[in-house]
């Protein structure tokens, strides 16, 4: 999943908040104080933040860019 665009429940923008949530939960401070920081204050939002799993890059490693599926002409 890449990064929250806009909450999933009501729509506030998030994207613009990431890096720098990302850069700090990281760095090992806490996930809660840092959306306080941030000025997150919708349990929605704080959920959408917190649940979020950037696994892109885990992923990558794994498409092989030389594979073409055939599909049968009907």
């Amino acid at each position: 999943m890449l990064a929250p665009v806009r909450c999933f429940t009501c729509g506030a923008p998030l994207a613009h908040l990431w890096p720098e949530f990302k850069k700090r939960v990281e760095a090992g401070e806490d996930p809660g104080k840092v959306l306080d920081d941030l000025g997150v204050k919708r349990y929605c939002c704080r959920r959408t933040m917190l649940a979020t799993v950037a696994y892109i890059e885990e992923l990558v490693v794994y498409t092989h860019i030389g594979f073409k599926k055939k599909v049968k002409p009907y």
